[in-house]
């Protein structure tokens, strides 16, 4: 039996838009993070916004990347920027402060 390589990895870089302040939005983000076995980061904007840098396996990243368009129940979502990005290599996922 053949086993399947495994996923490459990628970095991404996010940014969302609309009512992801003071909605618990960083915080669902790390949990989410956890869940989905994502290393990397998130921080408030002073833009509103919030930054997400993200690394794992490509299909990881992109159920993570999805499940960030929803959020936390009180947040709503306007949209999300995304680019490939730089990895920074993290060991684990934090929050971060404010920029």
């Amino acid at each position: 039996m053949t086993e399947k390589p495994e996923p490459k990895p990628i970095s991404v870089r996010m940014r969302v838009y609309g009512e992801v302040q003071g909605v618990y939005y960083r915080g669902w983000t790390v949990e989410a993070a956890a869940h989905f076995g994502v290393r990397g980061w998130v921080r408030n904007r002073k833009d509103g916004s919030v930054e997400i840098h993200a690394e794992g396996p490509a299909p990881v990243i992109e159920r993570f990347y999805f499940s960030c368009h929803k959020g936390p129940p009180l947040a709503l979502v306007e949209s999300i920027e995304r680019a490939d990005s730089e990895s920074e290599s993290p060991t684990g996922f934090e929050q971060r402060a404010t920029v």
